[in-house]
């Protein structure tokens, strides 16, 4: 029990140290050089059909769910039957790497640094780094509340939900959730291409997210008035449009934020050169502002300091029943 909630807490205060360096090896990384390597094979394995594709994407769900779980799983048993300490360092290091909440806030205040500066074109391409619209037509508030959204969304899905998988099942569950997740975000689109082969990985992470989203907007309203926001609209908005999105999951942290904020986000969105229109999250106060992308972070910041001390908690839990 204590190694395991001391190698969760090592993980997040790694995380928060160092983020996540590039000149490392990242198992995301690995993961979707797996999901891009197998695409094609399986495709060709099946009817061109939209059955067909269904079949194909089914598969690769399976393999990349299960491929890398089990090698993680079974290469830190390896190194722990040769070398205990060893095998803890890894954990940590594996546990850190699950988690995005430093890579997240350094990638979305360059956005900010950029539009504070002026300068609109590094904005844009600092943006596109983290978002998965077309951003060459935003303006100054559009770029501002692409970034203030995603950091929003992935308090979700880049924070929450790991830290939920690790606190319950350690890293080889962590590596679990990210390679569903990194599916939805390489193949879960309504396009022509993934609109078959993609569905069950969409749907996957819809269903491994359905209570990490809620937990995290809860947690979000919970922090507005420590970060200098508020907690009374972060509430309400929450509340009115935390369904305001095609998926069943990433209104809920939008809604917070926008409530706590006092802003509007979601609405219309350009992607892959065409136009989607949204239903709007949280009411038009005013105009969204690069200062908002810090504020959001200061929001997810506190949100995250209580959801660390519920993991701890849920980690000794979990160790006390296995």
């Amino acid at each position: 029990m204590t190694a395991r909630l001391l190698c969760l807490l090592l993980g997040v205060l790694l995380d928060l140290l160092i983020g996540d360096p590039r000149t490392l090896p990242h198992p995301v990384r690995g993961i979707g050089w797996l999901i891009a390597r197998l695409e094609s094979p399986l495709r060709r394995l099946f009817p061109l059909t939209p059955a067909g594709e269904r079949w194909a994407g089914r598969l690769l769900v399976l393999l990349v769910a299960v491929l890398p779980t089990a090698l993680t799983a079974f290469v830190l048993a390896v190194i722990r039957w040769a070398c205990a300490p060893l095998a803890f360092a890894l954990s940590v290091l594996l546990t850190s790497q699950c988690l995005a909440l430093t890579s997240l806030r350094q990638e979305s205040m360059k956005v900010c640094a950029a539009l504070t500066a002026g300068d609109l074109p590094a904005a844009r391409a600092a943006v596109s780094m983290i978002v998965g619209r077309d951003t060459d037509c935003l303006d100054e508030a559009g770029v501002a509340k692409a970034a203030v959204e995603t950091v929003a969304e992935n308090f979700s899905d880049g924070v929450i939900a790991p830290l939920l998988f690790l606190a319950v099942g350690g890293p080889a569950a962590g590596i679990f959730y990210k390679a569903v997740n990194t599916m939805d975000s390489m193949v879960g689109y309504q396009t022509p291409r993934y609109q078959h082969f993609g569905r069950c990985a969409a749907r996957l992470d819809d269903l491994l997210n359905l209570l990490p989203a809620r937990l995290s907007g809860l947690l979000l309203c919970l922090a507005a008035p420590l970060a200098g926001l508020s907690g009374k609209e972060a509430f309400r908005i929450y509340g009115r449009d935390r369904k305001n999105h095609k998926s069943p999951n990433s209104a809920h942290t939008e809604a917070a934020a926008a409530g706590a904020l006092g802003i509007q986000l979601a609405g219309p969105s350009r992607y892959f050169g065409r136009l989607v229109e949204k239903p709007t999250i949280g009411d038009p106060t005013r105009p969204v502002e690069p200062e908002d992308i810090r504020r959001v972070n200061s929001l997810v910041a506190r949100g995250y300091a209580a959801a660390v001390s519920a993991a701890a908690l849920l980690t000794i839990l979990t160790a006390l029943l296995s």
